[in-house]
């Protein structure tokens, strides 16, 4: 609210007009601030201050803040405004995964205009956390007919904020009804309301953690990463602005890793672990530790990656198929396979099995398992189809040239993994390009166009080492020799396993008979090659990955 729009919302003359006006969210804070230092502060000013502190992150202020501008309100008489107060509190405390709290402020917030029988659009507020409890008990239906009246509500009081939400509902529940199409474009209608500064701030932040979670369930990385760009630079006109939070920060952590951007990832995944690790812990802080383990992996951090994904799993998120892929990659293929076979089992909609079947094409042929490997492609390009979504096209085009490579049909594996790069490239995702390119190389020498393959392997090995993934050549290049894996040379690799057996630089020169400043040199060039940050980190790899 706060934004102008409704009447009655503002009193006349309140603290920092100019500057929230503006956006200048730190100026505001500090006009405030002293403000409350000379004066009490009444309560729109209350209010406001609550919104300033939210914007920079300032949660526990900010819930202050609001519990004193609702009994301000209560003892202005004014309840539509005590209501919404307690409606955003509560909203606060549910995101935070303080339930208790959350549920006792919308109780309060729901008695006093019960009491009231004020008809005000704060009656259409307080219905919201109803709604989105249905969209996720499965009945999606009932949720859009609450959205769809919330609209009307809106409409008529004028309420720009609470049309927006309601429209934004409208988006989701339409998407759990099986009709992406129409519910991704109530999502773009409410996100232009966020972008040409429509609505109030803090609604805006709920707008775009809503649409790019939709987006992540339809598996549209290309719209959310077109509004995503948007957002960043419509937080660039507004200086201190914390926007992005807790686990919205995780699904936008896994659109930065897509795009290739692993260093802004990895500090995004802990921005969000901080905030969702409380006190109190939010539950999704599991799906947080997920990510890190992906990122750990992609690096080839291999350990690291185990501890993160068995913190995920403490937390309740189901570590696949990242550690399985993980196991994969240790050489533990049994075990890959009996995991990623056991998560499919238990998954139960489309959206978790997607990117599991994903991953079980490639560890069920490297398991000898064929068949299981094809059934497992057949049911991603149906998902694939039934969302119409580039990535999942693309990663089933990918699956499928996997295959056609395994029964050593070149020219099939060729067409379909062309496209798999193509699918990957339109979607700017740097990795997923690059390993693709890798199998199509395979191809292209199975096929004898051996200037082709290397032009492939060439164009990847770019890739890996400009993402700093440089060690997931090893997984895909072809030739088993470990120079040609590891990008290492063969003076390298014996300094490698010199090192795994805890020999110091001095001792490695005298075992080779080379200068003490040659062997640091070398243990140096190890380190940067494989990406790792210490000899310990070089001695866990080695054995990783069995070169000792």
């Amino acid at each position: 609210m706060l934004d102008g729009d409704r009447k009655g919302n503002r009193a006349e003359g309140t603290v920092a007009d100019e500057t929230f006006a503006r956006r200048a969210w730190p100026e505001a804070y500090a006009a405030l601030q002293e403000a409350s230092l000379t004066s009490e502060l009444r309560a729109p000013d209350l209010e406001r201050f609550g919104v300033v502190a939210q914007m920079l992150g300032r949660d526990e202020e900010c819930a202050r803040l609001w519990e004193r501008a609702h009994q301000a309100f209560i003892g202005a008489d004014d309840v539509p405004s005590a209501a919404r107060c307690a409606f955003w509190l509560a909203l606060g405390f549910m995101e935070r995964g303080e339930m208790a709290q959350a549920g006792g402020w919308l109780a309060r917030a729901q008695r006093v205009l019960q009491e009231s029988a004020i008809d005000c659009p704060e009656q259409g507020y307080i219905r919201i956390p109803q709604a989105l409890q249905l969209l996720e008990e499965g009945d999606a239906a009932r949720a859009r007919t609450i959205f769809e009246e919330l609209q009307s509500l809106a409409r008529r009081f004028g309420d720009r904020d609470l049309l927006v939400l309601g429209c934004l509902g409208s988006g989701q529940a339409l998407i759990r009804m099986g009709d992406p199409s129409r519910g991704a474009s109530l999502l773009d209608e409410a996100m232009v309301a966020v972008t040409a500064n429509e609505i109030s701030p803090n609604v805006a932040g709920i707008v775009y953690c809503a649409v790019i979670e939709a987006c992540h369930e339809m598996f549209d990385f290309r719209r959310a990463g077109e509004w995503t760009d948007a957002l960043t630079r419509w937080c660039a006109e507004q200086p201190g602005l914390v926007p992005f939070r807790g686990r919205c920060q995780v699904y936008r952590a896994e659109l930065m890793q897509l795009r290739g951007d692993w260093p802004g990832a990895f500090d995004a995944v802990l921005d969000a672990e901080r905030r969702l690790s409380g006190p109190p812990a939010h539950p999704a802080v599991g799906t947080a530790f997920y990510q890190k383990g992906e990122l750990h992996r992609l690096r080839g951090a291999l350990a690291d990656a185990d501890d993160a994904f068995r913190r995920a799993e403490e937390w309740g998120r189901r570590p696949e198929p990242g550690r399985s892929l993980l196991r994969l990659a240790q050489g533990r293929t049994d075990a890959a396979a009996n995991a990623i076979r056991h998560a499919l089992d238990e998954s139960v909609s489309d959206v978790a099995r997607a990117p599991l079947l994903a991953a079980a094409v490639e560890i069920l042929i490297a398991a000898g398992d064929e068949q299981a490997a094809v059934g497992a492609a057949d049911g991603l390009e149906r998902i694939a189809t039934t969302f119409n979504s580039s990535s999942l096209q693309a990663a089933s085009f990918q699956a499928r040239g996997r295959l056609a490579l395994h029964s050593s049909d070149g020219s099939k594996a060729f067409q379909l993994l062309r496209a798999a790069v193509a699918g990957w490239q339109s979607l700017a995702a740097p990795f997923e390009a690059a390993r693709t390119r890798v199998l199509l190389a395979k191809a292209a020498n199975l096929l004898g166009e051996s200037e082709t393959a290397e032009e492939q392997l060439g164009l990847a090995r770019r890739a890996f080492e400009e993402l700093g993934g440089v060690v997931h050549f090893q997984a895909f290049a072809p030739g088993d020799s470990a120079n040609a894996r590891f990008g290492l040379t063969a003076r390298e690799l014996e300094v490698l396993r010199l090192v795994s057996r805890g020999l110091t630089n001095k001792a490695i020169s005298a075992s080779l008979t080379i200068s003490e400043k040659t062997a640091a040199n070398h243990v140096a060039n190890i380190l940067g090659k494989l990406g790792l940050s210490s000899r310990a980190a070089a001695t866990a790899f080695a054995y990783e990955h069995h070169l000792v």
